[in-house]
């Protein structure tokens, strides 16, 4: 296969959901890797780095980059020396891969060529010189400190700056804003998050492929279903396990429902925060409906656990097909009665309309993904892009607008939750008979990935297991990541009371990216 013409040596990796491609390369080859992938317009999906020294003496550091070509999920890895892990400085290619750098150097210690090297987990809740994902450092607890931390400082006459957070006054999970302003007009916002570190990477370590399933699903409780499916999809590949058909189909349906139920809240919350209450108590009424279901049928209301490796824990009846086709009937009815009346509402229209844009170009820069991706014109979605089975099958049209405002966001919203109402009427028209669930039994020394379309976009879980089959090395990617720097473009020039509304057009995840 092509590879963009790249000169490096791809290996394929067999029995994958989706095409994957792995290669070693030296840092001249992965800089021109970014530069080529960068230039054909394909998306950055994850980096990260993993301690090899135990393996022999002449043994380092990696950091691994993966990339989305139109050959499928590609990863290269950077061999770093063992005693100076240094690597080059990727963001000035993709700007996205900023904070993934720096999360790598906070956690193993590996250092940057050039470009920002200021801390972005750590917060001083562990010394400098101690480094949580290496394997020879201890399990160790250290008393919080206060961190200063070097914000991007915006000087000028009438300029002041309003610090937001961490700790909100609702519910909502911490992160800090800093704003500076300039009467209520918006110049520069600048993020601080990592509050939410649980170690997560750190824990899969040692675990079993089915023990790893269960913490896969609790990494961000709202993509339980996506984030379990990338993970098993990983796991299958590492035991080459088959997955039976019906478990296949089962999957998507639990991936939809899941879309639709955050996209519902979604649709609420943005009318509440334009004043407009009606609009948020009948989507989180439609919501409760949905998520009721789901526990009816499926034994738990936001689905974890569901998708397990080897297929799924839970099955559906001819009753349960019949409660699907009668609700996503009645949703589909009442989803349409309320677009019509946020499309003529002149208040909410006022107030979505070039709030917040992201223009398609500013998007393709910044490696915008997912849901606000495709508000601003970029056409990626893993479930048409590089579907898994059944999605091929299915062919689930693409949601895409191009203006890149809230008003875009939401019409994208709007747009797959009647795609997803298809979707499962044609899965449960069509679900196959067969077994639920195949024997997963893990391999030595093997590399899976998982790559699934969330409701906010692709989650990527990488795996590794050690020579005892238990898992070395454990990724998770969460498309919050990509999408938090873009919301500091997004509010540029805005006022200071449109913030939470474009906030919540985006819908990001605090804890899904703080690993």
């Amino acid at each position: 296969m092509p590879f963009l013409d790249l000169p490096i040596d791809f290996v394929a990796l067999p029995d994958h959901a989706s095409p994957t491609f792995t290669a070693r390369v030296d840092a001249t080859q992965l800089v021109a890797a970014c530069n080529a992938a960068r230039a054909a317009g394909r998306a950055l999906v994850s980096l990260w780095g993993s301690d090899e020294r135990d393996r022999d003496a002449s043994a380092g550091f990696e950091l691994h980059v993966a990339f989305d070509f139109e050959e499928g999920l590609v990863c290269l890895s950077l061999p770093l020396d063992r005693d100076a892990p240094t690597f080059p400085d990727l963001a000035a290619i993709y700007p996205n891969a900023n904070r993934l750098q720096r999360t790598a150097c906070d956690l193993l210690g590996l250092k940057l060529e050039s470009g920002d090297a200021r801390p972005w987990l750590r917060h001083a809740n562990w010394p400098a010189d101690y480094f949580p994902l290496r394997r020879d450092t201890p399990d160790r607890r250290f008393p919080t400190e206060n961190e200063e931390y070097a914000f991007v400082r915006v000087e000028g006459d009438g300029v002041h700056e309003i610090a937001v957070g961490p700790i909100h006054a609702g519910i909502i999970e911490p992160g800090h804003f800093r704003f500076s302003v300039m009467g209520e007009s918006v110049l520069r916002l600048e993020q601080r998050l990592g509050w939410k570190h649980k170690g997560v990477d750190r824990r899969f370590a040692g675990m079993g492929l089915a023990d790893g399933a269960r913490l896969a699903g609790r990494i961000s409780g709202d993509s339980t279903v996506a984030y379990a499916w990338a993970y098993c999809q990983a796991a299958e590949a590492i035991a080459g396990a088959e997955v039976p058909e019906r478990a296949r189909w089962l999957r998507a349906l639990l991936l939809e429902r899941e879309r639709v139920a955050n996209h519902l809240g979604d649709l609420g919350y943005l009318g509440n925060d334009v004043a407009l209450a009606f609009g948020l108590a009948q989507f989180m009424r439609l919501k409760e409906d949905w998520v009721r279901l789901n526990a009816t049928l499926f034994g738990h209301r936001f689905l974890m656990d569901r998708i397990v490796p080897g297929g799924v824990s839970v099955d559906l009846d001819a009753q349960g097909i019949n409660a699907l086709r009668q609700q996503c009937l009645a949703i589909d009815t009442e989803v349409r009665r309320l677009k019509s009346i946020y499309d003529e509402h002149a208040g909410l229209q006022d107030r979505f309309l070039t709030t917040g844009r992201i223009p398609p170009e500013l998007a393709l820069r910044l490696g915008v993904t997912g849901l606000a991706g495709r508000a601003s014109g970029q056409a990626r979605d893993l479930r048409s892009t590089h579907p898994c089975a059944p999605y091929a099958t299915l062919g689930p049209m693409l949601a895409l607008e191009h203006n890149g405002d809230v008003a875009a966001r939401s019409l994208v919203r709007f747009a797959e939750i009647n795609e997803s109402l298809r979707l499962i009427g044609r899965i449960v028209d069509d679900l196959p008979p067969g077994e639920l669930r195949s024997e997963v039994r893990s391999a030595p020394d093997k590399r899976g990935f998982g790559w699934v379309e969330g409701w906010r976009g692709d989650i990527l879980v990488a795996l590794e297991t050690g020579q005892d089959g238990k898992l070395r090395r454990g990724h998770c990617q969460d498309p919050s990541a990509h999408n938090w720097p873009a919301l500091e473009h997004a509010v540029i020039d805005n006022i200071v009371p449109d913030f939470p509304l474009i906030n919540k057009s985006f819908n990001l995840s605090y804890s899904g990216p703080d690993l």
